[in-house]
């Protein structure tokens, strides 16, 4: 196996069991990705505590196409991307692709890094929803933990035309200027957004950047497994004792946790490495010869995300060079007067982001921007399952886009594309625009530019909510406000997949979070 530490034997045991070799530690962490970065780091400050991580992926170590923020979308659909596929949507776009990034610090070292924290309103939903102890009083001061570079766009970064899209926006909408996002809770607003990274040398935060880098060479209690797979856990009983795992070179082994395994995989691989150990709805397994251990019923369900659309512009010849990732401002509105937070969310891309509108038509100008309505809380909820019992089969990602019952989503993406057209007739960005590409000026009733909106919509790759979190009475729960999994011992859940709904803004920062207070769990579970 490749590792980036050694450990000394005081704290490793290792013995042949079958045809694996089998390692055990304190911990096992499955996944070295947003969550499981913090968790690994946080564990390991304790010198007597042993922990591993499980990370299917390369380090990002020495890695300048990762580690430039500027380069992100050069990794989507290349060999650091799981890239999963969408089963057919009747109602939106059957093409999307969803980027799972296979490197050291997961879609953290793959991603924009916008880093919201979320609103107060955000986790108080989840609390509402069975998540007792979430509440946002109470997980305020883990935003305060966080060790990486949360800071706003820096002035060299910001291009004009972004600057005039802020201004434009205030104008047309009415809506505040927002210097800082996390400094309040807001409603509404214009403004750049905050970053993880280094503005200086456009380097990302990353969680593994802030909580492993620094560490990773110096602490003897740390393994990190590079390029390697787990692909089932090991159960004795009701307790998980370990994950089989599989290396770069074919390798086999049994990794064992003497106290818990804690899955952070993500809100695909969590629950697929879950299903495929026998956890999940018994007639699913059943029906692909699949063991059933445990019938928890909400494993691969409510599987949520962002979906958004996009308006594209021609400019009137190129636009500045200068950008932090070339989407560095948005917009926040609240259509209802009686919504906790924001309900409409716009990202400025200063690109003619036209990937979806070429496949059915649309041609890519030479120089354009774009305006990305976003549903902040979608109310269409979709499922994960498998559909072969092979774990190298990838799992069928059903987000069921725009079926909720009252076409909310696809309203709010047609508001969205209206109240863009309003921005985009306002100085000083309507200075820089030539024309409209699409949908164009001519889609103006609502059917068309829902028909519009849900065809080339995209993802803004937040996957979610596949291993929810709920009370002790939710049969659709698969893990409590500990984090640990319903019937299970010695195993808990940490990632996206335990968000119970979705936040209005940008995950990764709430990711972060629930990572720093999943160690906490586990630490205070000592004491």
């Amino acid at each position: 196996m490749t590792e980036n530490t050694t450990i000394t034997h005081r704290h490793e045991s290792g013995r042949e069991s079958g045809h694996e070799q089998e390692h055990e530690y304190d911990y096992v962490v499955v996944g070295g990705g947003t969550a499981g970065s913090v968790i690994a780091s946080r564990l390991t400050e304790d010198p007597g505590v042993t922990v591993a991580v499980i990370e299917g992926g390369p380090s990002d170590v020495d890695r300048p196409d990762v580690l430039t923020l500027r380069r992100w979308m050069g990794l989507l659909g290349g060999d650091l991307d799981y890239d999963y596929p969408t089963t057919e949507q009747p109602r939106g776009n059957s093409h999307i692709r969803h980027s799972r990034a296979r490197v050291l610090g997961g879609c953290s070292s793959h991603n924009t890094l916008i880093a919201f924290k979320p609103l107060p309103s955000d986790w108080d939903e989840w609390s509402q929803a069975g998540a007792e102890g979430w509440h946002g009083a109470a997980m305020d001061p883990y935003y305060d933990r966080l060790l990486n570079n949360i800071v706003p766009v820096g002035e060299a970064d910001r291009n004009a035309i972004a600057r005039d899209f802020v201004d434009a926006a205030q104008q047309a909408l009415g809506v505040p200027l927002v210097e800082g996002f996390n400094q309040k809770p807001f409603h509404e607003g214009a403004g750049f957004f905050d970053l993880a990274y280094h503005p200086e040398t456009n380097k990302r935060s990353s969680a593994s950047v802030a909580y492993l880098h620094p560490v990773m060479d110096e602490r003897p209690n740390l393994r990190i497994l590079l390029e390697t797979w787990a692909y089932r856990l090991e159960l004795d009983g009701t307790r998980a004792r370990g994950v089989h795992v599989r290396a770069a070179d074919g390798t086999r082994s049994l990794i064992t946790a003497r106290r818990e395994v804690v899955v952070c995989a993500g809100a695909v691989d969590t629950p697929r490495l879950l299903l495929h150990s026998g956890i999940g709805p018994r007639a699913d397994l059943e029906a692909l010869g699949i063991p059933p251990v445990l019938d928890l019923p909400g494993v691969g369900e409510n599987l949520l995300d962002h979906p958004e659309s996009v308006i594209v512009w021609e400019t009137d010849g190129p636009i500045p060079e200068n950008s932090a990732m070339d989407s560095d401002a948005g917009l926040f509105v609240r259509r209802d007067p009686d919504s906790p937070g924001p309900d409409l969310m716009f990202h400025f891309y200063q690109i003619p982001f036209t990937d979806n509108p070429e496949r059915i038509g649309y041609e890519r100008p030479a120089h354009g921007v774009s305006l990305t309505p976003n549903i902040p809380k979608p109310r269409s909820r979709g499922r994960l399952y498998l559909t072969s019992a092979d774990p190298e089969v990838k799992p069928a990602l059903d987000f069921r886009y725009f079926t909720d019952e009252d076409d909310y989503d696809a309203r709010t993406l047609v508001d969205g594309i209206k109240l863009a057209r309003e921005i985009a007739a306002a100085e000083p960005l309507a200075g820089w625009l030539k024309r409209e590409v699409c949908p164009g000026p001519e889609i103006t009733d609502d059917e068309a530019l829902s028909a519009y909106a849900r065809s080339v919509a995209h993802t803004v790759y937040h996957p979610a909510g596949t291993c929810k979190m709920g009370a002790a009475d939710d049969e659709t729960a698969v893990v409590g406000p500990d984090l640990k999994v319903r019937g299970l011992d010695g195993i808990r859940i940490a990632d996206a997949s335990v968000f119970p709904t979705m936040p209005a803004v940008n995950p990764m920062i709430g990711v972060l979070m629930v990572g720093e207070k999943a160690a906490e769990l586990l630490g205070g579970d000592l004491r």
